[in-house]
């Protein structure tokens, strides 16, 4: 299974939904909390073209986007496969 790394935020709701798909999968996922900032947030920006807003999940070398986008993955079908890879 792809490396899966995810940049949140306490409370943040979208952070809960795509960590709660990500764990039906049975994906293990390397979580960096940045509610607070520092240098993993500093890194999110760069890793993530400048976007701003959590979740950030990257699966692999893939960056897939926000929560948003891993729905659409899911209901596409892409999911399983970019994780699979």
């Amino acid at each position: 299974m792809a490396k899966t790394q995810i940049y949140t935020k306490a409370f943040c709701p979208y952070c809960t939904r795509a960590l709660r798909l990500l764990a039906s999968k049975g994906v293990e996922v390397e979580e960096f909390d940045i509610t607070m900032g520092g240098p993993k947030r500093a890194e999110m920006l760069d890793r993530a073209n400048g976007r701003s807003t959590v979740p950030q999940i990257f699966i692999g070398d893939t960056h897939v986007g926000g929560s948003d986008d891993l729905a659409a993955l899911e209901r596409t079908g892409k999911l399983d496969e970019l994780l699979a890879a």
